[in-house]
C-alpha cells in the first residue's frame, strides 16, 4: 500500500472476479464524465453500465447480480448509492462509492478522498474492505439521512438541488411564519418527552458530530446506533426546543403522509415511520490510498446532548 490506513478496521481483500460499476452521467453536473470514470473503469476490467433517464436503476442492479457480478460500485450521489447499496447488502457483496455526485456526504465519513474520484475506482483493484451500518425506515434502506418538517418540505422544491440553502430558509419561513402550518409529527425523545411540535427531525444512519468541528460529519459509521437531532417549532412545548440523542431504533408518528428527504431524495412515508439501524450490514470497499476514515473519527462516538442543535445539511 502506498499510504496507510488512517483508522483501524480495514482489511485486504482479493479483487473482485466480475464487479459491475453503475455511473450516473447526470450527477454532480457531469463529474463522471468530467473526469472519465467510463473510460478508466474500463481499463481496470471493470463491467460499466450507464443509467439513463428511463430506466430503472434496481432493475439495473439486480440484473447485473443475476449475471453473476461479485462486487457492485455506484458512480453517483448519495441517493443513487443508497439504491445499489440495498441491491449489495440483500446480496452479501461488496459495494464500492465513486464519489461522483454534488456532496458525497457517505464517502465522506466512508474515508474515501472525494477529490480522487478516478482513485476511488482502486477499490475494485487493490482495495480494503469492512463492514458498516446501514439504517432503515418503515423497510427503506438509506445511508446517510432522513430528514422530515422544514427539511422535508424544501427537498420536494424543484429549486432544491439547484439552491439548497436559499430553498431551506425560503420553505422555514414559510412553514414557520405567522401563517405557516407546521408538520403533524409527533416523538418521544430519549427522556420520555414528548414532542408534539417539531420543525425538524433528522434521524441519520449513525451520530453526527454536533458539539466540535468538523460539524455535520459522522465520527463512526459502525456504532450500532441512529442519530437523532429534533428541533421544536417556536413556542413547541416548555422544555428546550432541540434535542440530540442516540438509539437504535425510533418511532415517529403523524396524522397523514409525511413529506421526506431519504439521503436527498423526496418520498412520501405512510405513518408511523419505523426507523431502525442495521448493524454492520453493508460490505464495503475503498482504495487502500484512501483516508479510510471520517474527518470526525477522533471525536468521541457518545451521541451529543445539546440544547439547541444544528442539524447538518441533508
Amino acid at each position: 500500500m502506498e499510504q496507510q490506513l488512517q483508522h483501524p478496521g480495514w482489511r485486504p481483500v482479493d479483487p473482485p472476479r466480475r464487479p459491475v460499476l453503475v455511473v450516473n452521467p447526470r450527477s454532480g453536473d457531469g463529474a463522471a464524465a468530467r473526469v472519465k470514470v467510463v473510460e478508466r473503469a474500463r481499463d481496470l476490467g471493470i463491467e460499466v453500465v450507464i443509467l439513463t433517464p428511463r430506466q430503472s436503476l434496481v432493475a439495473l442492479v439486480r440484473s447485473a447480480v443475476e449475471r453473476g457480478a461479485d462486487a457492485l460500485g455506484m458512480a453517483g450521489g448519495d441517493g443513487s448509492l443508497s439504491v445499489v447499496a440495498e441491491v449489495a447488502a440483500s446480496h452479501g457483496l461488496p459495494f464500492i462509492c465513486v464519489p461522483a455526485g454534488t456532496r458525497n456526504h457517505f464517502a465522506l465519513d466512508l474515508g474515501v478522498d472525494r477529490r480522487d474520484v478516478l482513485g476511488a475506482l482502486e477499490a475494485f483493484t487493490e482495495g480494503v474492505e469492512r463492514e458498516v451500518d446501514v439504517a432503515e425506515v418503515n423497510g427503506r434502506l438509506f445511508l446517510n439521512n432522513v430528514s422530515l418538517g422544514v427539511y422535508g418540505e424544501a427537498v420536494r422544491r424543484s429549486a432544491y438541488r439547484d439552491a439548497k440553502a436559499r430553498t431551506l430558509v425560503a420553505t422555514a419561513d414559510k412553514v414557520l411564519g405567522p401563517h405557516g402550518h407546521v408538520p403533524s409529527l409527533r416523538l418521544v425523545d430519549d427522556a420520555g418527552r414528548e414532542h408534539a411540535q417539531l420543525a425538524v427531525v433528522l434521524v441519520s444512519n449513525n451520530p453526527y458530530s454536533l458539539d466540535r468541528p468538523p460539524v455535520g460529519t459522522r465520527p463512526a459509521l459502525d456504532s450500532g446506533r441512529l442519530g437523532v437531532i429534533a428541533l421544536d417549532a417556536p413556542g413547541g412545548g416548555p422544555h428546550a426546543p432541540g434535542r440530540a440523542w442516540s438509539a437504535p431504533h425510533l418511532e415517529v408518528l403523524a396524522t397523514a403522509p409525511v413529506h421526506a428527504g431519504t439521503d436527498g431524495e423526496a418520498v412520501d412515508l405512510d405513518p408511523p415511520l419505523h426507523f431502525a439501524i442495521r448493524p454492520k450490514a453493508l460490505r464495503v470497499r475503498i482504495s487502500s490510498r484512501h483516508p479510510g476514515a471520517s474527518p470526525s473519527a477522533a471525536l468521541s462516538r457518545a451521541a451529543p446532548r445539546l440544547p439547541m442543535p444544528r442539524p447538518p445539511k441533508p
